[in-house]
Formats: C-alpha cells, sequence, structure tokens
C-alpha cells in the first residue's frame, strides 16, 4: 500500500492573512494546534511513514516544528528558494519520493479520506488518480467533467450548482509531469491538469470523507469547532 505523501505547505496565505499573520498558513491554529499537525496526525493513523512538506514562504517555522519526525512519520522537506507554484513545488517534491505513487494533497486542507480504496483505484491502471468530492455548489473550487470513471477536464472556477469539485488530493506517479515540459514556476491545476487532463484522464476516487479548505477566513473559523476532536 502507497504510505508516502508530499503536502504542500509553501503558500503565501494571502486571504487568510487578515486572522492569522505571524505564521505559514499551513501552521494557522485550530484550538491551538497547528492545522499542518492535525493532518499530519491524520496521515500517521493511516500508517504513512513518509511525508514530503514541499516549504516556501516561513518555511523555518515548519522545519523547527516539526523536525525529521513526526509520530511514526519520517518527515523530509524540500525549500522553494524562489516561488515555483503548485506544479514546480510538487516536481520538486516527487524527487525525494521513494515510491512508484504518492499521495498530493494540500497543507491548507483537512480530508479525511478512505487512503486503502484510493490506493486499489491507483493500482488497477496506475495511471493516477485525481480525488473529487460532491458539494452542493461548485463556484468556489471549480467542477470536474467525468465520464466512465474518469476526470477528463476541470473547469475554471465560478460555475455555480452542485457538482463533484477536486478536492486538492491526489496519487502520482513521479514521473506524472516527465513528459509535460513545464517551466516553473506553474501552476498543477491551471497548466498541468486542465492541459493535460484532455489528453490523458486519470481515474476518479470520490470520496464521502470530512473536507475543509481553511485557506478563507470563513472556513478557518468553521474549522475550530469542526476539527477540534481531531
Amino acid at each position: 500500500m502507497i504510505r508516502e505523501a508530499v503536502v504542500l505547505a509553501g503558500g503565501y496565505g494571502t486571504r487568510l492573512r487578515e486572522v492569522v499573520a505571524d505564521v505559514p498558513k499551513p501552521m494557522a491554529p485550530i484550538r491551538g494546534r497547528p492545522f499542518l499537525e492535525v493532518q499530519l496526525s491524520l496521515l500517521a493513523a493511516n500508517r504513512f511513514d513518509h511525508v514530503v512538506l514541499a516549504v516556501g514562504y516561513m518555511g523555518e517555522k515548519i522545519v523547527t516544528h516539526f523536525g525529521r519526525r513526526f509520530r511514526d512519520v519520517d518527515i523530509s522537506y524540500t525549500v522553494e528558494d524562489v516561488p515555483l507554484g503548485t506544479g514546480g513545488a510538487i516536481e520538486l517534491a516527487l524527487r525525494s519520493c521513494r515510491g512508484d505513487g504518492v499521495f498530493v494533497m494540500n497543507g491548507d486542507t483537512y480530508l479525511d479520506l478512505e487512503y486503502d480504496a484510493v490506493h486499489r483505484r491507483w493500482q488497477r491502471s496506475r495511471r493516477g488518480v485525481i480525488v473529487g468530492r460532491r458539494v452542493p455548489d461548485t463556484a468556489r473550487y471549480g467542477r470536474l467533467i467525468v465520464e466512465d470513471g474518469l476526470a477528463w477536464a476541470m473547469s475554471e472556477k465560478g460555475a455555480s450548482g452542485p457538482g463533484i469539485i477536486n478536492a486538492g488530493c491526489y496519487v502520482l506517479n513521479r514521473d506524472q509531469m516527465a513528459d509535460a515540459r513545464l517551466e516553473a514556476p506553474f501552476s498543477f491545476e491551471t497548466d498541468f491538469l486542465m492541459r493535460h487532463l484532455p489528453i490523458a484522464p486519470l481515474d476518479l476516487f470520490v470520496t464521502d470523507g470530512m473536507f475543509i479548505d481553511i485557506g478563507v477566513p470563513e472556513d478557518f473559523h468553521r474549522a475550530q469547532d469542526l476539527l477540534a476532536e481531531r
């Protein structure tokens, strides 16, 4: 089973700056505990043994807090000396991974995912998996265009109404972006997924797990209660 993950923890957190200004966004406190600690605790509970934290803005605060090990999880770091974008950060972090398949996730999103089931989905074809989530309104996130269990496209944000969104979690092969030949900085969502899904769709796994993105103040405040027991 895949027990390795890349966590993107290098963003500026501009939208959250009005309520959390002195730490990087993934370290925003949830009832006094850094959000990233909540996320890593979930990975530890699911028997992950290696996590690569892709850090950038205020990254030293993350490195100082976690060091090289958290519970039973080995921690590695990749550091953006200059902004690489989400795609560049993922591409760099994948070089520090050990296995063929790697979970990739955002450091500001809590997703109580069915990891073993996602792994089985990846094993079928090893083409890569995108995790989707049904929501009542896709406007904030953009929606996935789905057919026959595959994600063929991803729309821009703004389309309202119910649908399946990109939950910001994937299983990627270490060489998943090798043929794209994109130069950093680039966006994984815009420059990679939107261009390549119509050519090389990813398997889709739709999760029912709790999903919350703390990247905006209202959801950050909502997470204080939702994640209090986690």
